[in-house]
């Protein structure tokens, strides 16, 4: 199934309850950003985590987004561009999208309010391959997409550009990225290159309830 929208930025017209503005005539928040029908969705925290406050677009405007940027242009991801990111097979969204007064932090309540938002576009985006970056966004992947989470220690340097099988989707954990060292670059550069070269589309097969030969595959 192919999303008919040729809209970029929150794409399917999210309105969560964000109480403030991210900054004065600024957006409401950091909404979705992308390709609507990405394979591929990099998941942060949030806009003073990760970027994005002045622009309303995820991983904008901070040192994390500077560095995972740079890596997502080098793949094809993300095109050249001298204005807002050129997104191509990637979308690009946050845990929390709201903006607080600066210094403060969502609590887990705060969290949990907006979680039905981010759930509900991840859905609909329908990617293969979910990428989270950070531990907050990783553990929340792997707790609520996978089977996965009680099997593996929370430790970002070991899960960095690592493989997990999900629940329906591939999930590849990234390092917190102003944490990188020049080998972490290479490791997730290595890792996107290598799946894109080859199949990583999560998809069944239903062809066994057909009566005829064809294959029937399935997201």
């Amino acid at each position: 199934m192919e999303n008919v929208t040729d809209r970029t930025s929150n794409p399917f017209g999210m309105r969560p309850p964000c109480e403030d503005v991210c900054a004065a005539d600024g957006p409401e928040a950091a909404f979705g950003y992308g390709d609507a029908n990405a394979d591929f969705h990099v998941i942060g925290d949030r806009p003073d985590v990760h970027g994005g406050r002045e622009t309303g677009i995820p991983f904008t405007d901070s040192g994390a987004g500077d560095r995972l940027q740079d890596v997502l242009r080098n793949v094809g991801l993300l095109a050249e561009s001298d204005g807002d990111p050129d997104p191509s097979n990637v979308f690009l969204s946050y845990l929390y999208m709201c903006c607080l007064p600066e210094g403060e932090s969502p609590d887990e309540r705060e969290y949990a309010e907006l979680e039905p938002f981010f759930d509900a576009e991840l859905r609909a985006i329908a990617a293969h391959v979910l990428l989270p970056v950070g531990e907050r966004a990783t553990a929340h992947v792997l707790e609520n997409y996978t089977a996965q989470a009680r099997r593996l220690e929370l430790d970002m340097r070991e899960l960095h550009a690592a493989e997990i099988k999900g629940s329906g989707f591939l999930v590849v954990p990234i390092r917190e990225p102003t944490e990188w060292t020049d080998t972490d670059a290479e490791r997730i550069d290595a890792r996107l290159r290598a799946m894109l070269a080859g199949d990583y589309r999560q998809t069944s097969d239903l062809s066994r309830f057909l009566v005829d030969d064809e294959r029937y595959m399935v997201r």
